[in-house]
């Protein structure tokens, strides 16, 4: 029997929260098992996977609540690797999606992207969040003014400054574009 993609999200979003993923091991690479790291790391990249290109599986993440479990995993407290997969998860869970980018916005998620640019976090965590922020700026005027609020320009043309990787680079520079899609 097929699991249906609304059944699968909220699946993967009941071991988001820290209480679900002490109980639950979905990892043995060497990764302590049943950690909450682990877990969270793991169902964050699933909902990632799961959302690529696939507005179905956006809908469902949003449905269940997982947008607003993936904001909490951007927080100073959990480790880079889970704030790294729960960024990419959030890319993935708002693009074209205007739906789940104002999701975004309205959980907090948009500061906590911005917050994630700064010097001193982990340059593959920081790429990611440009990423999302990229996504979550595409056309959606609403995000893009978040965006502003929060000091997200200043945070991505910092991320332009030299000895950046050439990825980083080109992921704030996208990121800046579309701020000014449809909003000058």
């Amino acid at each position: 029997m097929a699991t249906s993609p609304l059944s699968a999200c909220s699946n993967v979003h009941h071991v988001l929260s820290t209480d679900n993923a002490r109980r639950c091991c979905l990892r043995q690479d060497g990764v302590a098992p049943g950690s909450p790291a682990a877990v969270q790391e793991e169902a964050a990249a699933a909902l990632c996977t799961l959302c690529l290109k696939n507005t179905q599986n956006q809908d469902s993440v949003r449905a269940c609540g997982g947008v607003a479990g993936l904001v909490a995993l951007l927080a100073p407290g959990c480790s880079a690797g889970v704030q790294r997969r729960a960024a990419g998860a959030l890319a993935n869970v708002c693009s074209l999606n205007v739906r789940n980018q104002d999701s975004v916005r309205v959980c907090g998620g948009v500061a906590a992207l911005v917050g994630l640019l700064a010097p001193g976090v982990a340059p593959a965590v920081r790429a990611r969040a440009a990423l999302a922020l990229a996504n979550l700026c595409l056309t959606n005027t609403w995000c893009q003014n978040s965006v502003r609020a929060c000091g997200g320009v200043a945070a991505l043309v910092a991320l332009l400054a030299p000895g950046g990787s050439a990825a980083l680079h080109q992921l704030a520079a996208g990121a800046l574009a579309n701020l000014c899609m449809r909003n000058a």
